[in-house]
């Protein structure tokens, strides 16, 4: 089953990077009058919290080592 072990790897990929990089998030605050618009944009980096980072790599871990048992048998 080559399509768990590309899934586990996939997700174990995932798990670390999410770990490392962290996700834009831009709002827009501000008053529109008429065709007037005065406002400010913030711009905040989020990390995604460690414990969905620890499920994605459990979760991808465990994916490759079926894969790869299954494949083998």
């Amino acid at each position: 089953m080559r399509m768990f072990l590309a899934a586990g790897v996939l997700l174990l990929a995932l798990g670390i990077a999410s770990l490392v990089v962290p996700i834009p998030r831009s709002e827009t605050h501000g008053i529109k009058v008429g065709d007037t618009n005065i406002g400010v944009q913030t711009t905040q980096n989020e990390r995604v919290s460690p414990i969905i980072s620890a499920v994605l790599i459990a979760g991808g871990i465990a994916l490759a080592i079926a894969g790869a048992r299954k494949g083998s048998s």
